[in-house]
């Protein structure tokens, strides 16, 4: 009986010493390598996968789409800027011409010089705009009627107080066509070339302008509308042109207000 007791407590004590000894021993370094983290762990531990180089070219690239946003906005700035500018450039230039409207409206263009036939031969065209007619097809001969002629000339030139330039370019071009020796045909064919100037049309303003000193080249209107000619010219970017019709002014009517301010556009001309 002892000797069972004796077996049994020799088998409680080696027990624990054979399961130590199936514990196999593992060298730390060996298990997990010579550098910490682990691959495919932060150094807080949180696993990110696929290594040390995916964040890194990650980061690479949102880095090169960032740059190709601040050149994209860069661009984008700077045409806004050009648009900005060139529709300041357009409102400028507006004002300024409804301001000179204004101002010879308010010069009184109702007291119209006598017009002037045209020379047999016809004056020459001064600058670059096409020379196509205005629709001023000689009226049939028959007695003047200055009485209705005013009348007409009148309610046409109401229509630029108005600022209806389109009507008003229409009653002018009709007036023309009616009355074409009319005394008051000159100040309407320049005031035709005025409306068409208001209303953008640069190749209708210069005809119009061009067709005061052809038709009519003894008329007090011819030293302005050859300024205002060379003003188109220069819209139109016919800078040689409009140096050539300035110089003629200044030639021509030495003493006139178009010459002095012929005189200052020459100076500003590259």
């Amino acid at each position: 009986m002892r000797s069972c007791r004796r077996a049994v407590t020799v088998l409680a004590l080696a027990l624990p010493l054979a399961a130590w000894a199936e514990v196999p021993v593992v060298d730390n370094d060996a298990a997990y390598g010579s550098s910490y983290p682990p691959a495919g762990y932060g150094t807080s531990g949180a696993y990110v996968g696929g290594g040390a180089q995916a964040p890194a070219s990650a980061q690479g690239m949102m880095f090169t789409q960032l740059q190709q946003m601040q050149q994209e906005i860069a661009q984008l700035r700077g045409l806004l800027e050009e648009q900005q500018y060139e529709i300041q450039r357009l409102k400028k230039e507006s004002l300024e011409r409804y301001q000179d409207l204004d101002r010879r409206l308010s010069g009184g263009a109702a007291g119209a010089a006598p017009a002037q036939n045209p020379s047999p031969d016809g004056a020459p065209a001064a600058g670059g705009v096409s020379q196509s007619p205005i629709g001023q097809a000689p009226a049939a001969s028959g007695p003047a009627d200055p009485e209705k002629e005013k009348l007409f000339y009148d309610a046409a030139f109401d229509l630029i107080k108005a600022k209806d330039f389109d009507k008003a370019s229409q009653a002018f071009a009709a007036f023309l066509r009616k009355y074409p020796n009319s005394q008051y045909a000159g100040n309407a064919q320049y005031w035709l070339g005025e409306v068409n100037l208001a209303k953008g049309d640069l190749q209708g303003a210069g005809q119009a302008f061009a067709r005061v000193s052809q038709a009519y080249p003894q008329h007090a209107k011819v030293p302005d509308s050859l300024f205002k000619l060379a003003d188109v010219e220069q819209r139109l970017g016919n800078t040689d042109k409009a140096k050539g019709i300035l110089q003629q002014i200044i030639a021509r009517y030495p003493g006139s207000s178009a010459a002095q301010l012929a005189q200052r556009d020459l100076q500003r001309l590259p």
